[in-house]
């Protein structure tokens, strides 16, 4: 039978392989940890903005990331965990590349351009694209009735949030960082389909080290050959404050809660913090960082959300079928 990509979470439950809730007290702490993940992950567009006001976006992901990866694997390295075999080894390179070389990276990069809020909301459609890519590239699935709403829902709500920028789009920076946002959704996707396809059983933290490492040396590689790189010396404070945030609560903290409660919940409540992490960085943009707030981007948003919501039903409704 093909691997059809019908839910991610469904399928990141079984490449993690959930345990049995044993009593009430753990149940509480899962849903504590989907409450991290829910809040935390939404304000990291936030301390992204602000970091690369101050140093190139892709040698400040890079740190991120590598810093991120290093605290994984010195503590199972510290547990005496074997080294990767080589499949496993190239297993964590694509992986890397696609989730953090191409989507953080061009995620850290767009906000140079664009408002961090409106960039959280384009992040949220990566499921969107994991049902056109399943569909029309993979040939895996047939977009049902309620998938084919939610897709048009969801382009329909980008539209809406971005109204007020047509006239910017192509002429000027604006666009650009939405580009760049719209190419690490799509990174997203196919990261997320290789992952369910390709997977082996392997510890999800320790694959999370190798993939964070690996994608922080190559995205400081290109930054250093393409010229995007300042000496960490001449970082202002906020950066660095920006960094340790991202590194501490955007990859090590919210990472290892999201896992912990992918292993100890059920898909759909789990996946709920892809609906409530864009609402927080819109919210915490407009709050912290002035963005603006109209009535198009609040209605987009939602409908945006609504989209993806739908999606999410229709990969359901077809894996039950």
């Amino acid at each position: 039978m093909k691997n059809h990509i019908y839910n991610v979470y469904d399928r990141l439950k079984v490449i993690i392989r959930p345990v049995y809730l044993r009593n009430q007290t753990e149940k509480a702490k899962a849903f504590i940890a989907v409450g991290i993940v829910s809040f935390f992950w939404g304000t990291t567009w936030l301390a992204s903005k602000k970091g690369v006001q101050h140093m190139p976006a892709l040698e400040m992901a890079g740190i991120r990331q590598l810093v991120a990866g290093a605290v994984y694997l010195l503590f199972f390295f510290y547990k005496r965990f074997k080294l990767p075999t080589r499949e496993q080894l190239v297993q964590f390179i694509w992986m890397g590349i696609l989730m953090f070389v191409v989507n953080n990276g061009f995620n850290t990069w767009s906000m140079q351009y664009m408002p961090s809020g409106m960039g959280a909301v384009i992040g949220a459609t990566a499921p969107l694209w994991i049902a056109v890519i399943s569909s029309f590239v993979f040939k895996e699935i047939r977009l049902n009735a309620i998938t084919t709403i939610g897709l048009l829902l969801g382009v329909a709500g980008v539209l809406v949030i971005f109204s007020d920028y047509i006239h910017v789009f192509f002429n000027g920076s604006f666009g650009r960082g939405m580009l760049l946002n719209i190419i690490a959704s799509i990174a997203w996707a196919f990261g997320t389909i290789y992952m369910a396809q390709h997977a082996k059983q392997v510890n999800p933290y320790f694959s999370l080290g190798w993939q964070m490492f690996l994608g922080g040396i190559m995205l400081l590689l290109i930054a250093y050959i393409s010229g995007q790189y300042v000496s960490p010396l001449r970082a202002e404070a906020q950066t660095w404050y920006a960094i340790a945030y991202l590194v501490i609560i955007g990859s090590v903290l919210t990472y290892a809660a999201f896992i912990y409660a992918l292993k100890r919940l059920p898909a759909a409540q789990v996946s709920v913090h892809a609906y409530i992490n864009p609402i927080v960085a819109v919210v915490a943009g407009a709050t912290l960082n002035n963005e603006p707030l109209t009535m198009a981007i609040a209605l987009g948003t939602l409908i945006t959300i609504a989209g993806v919501y739908l999606v999410n039903r229709g990969f359901k409704k077809a894996g039950r079928s």
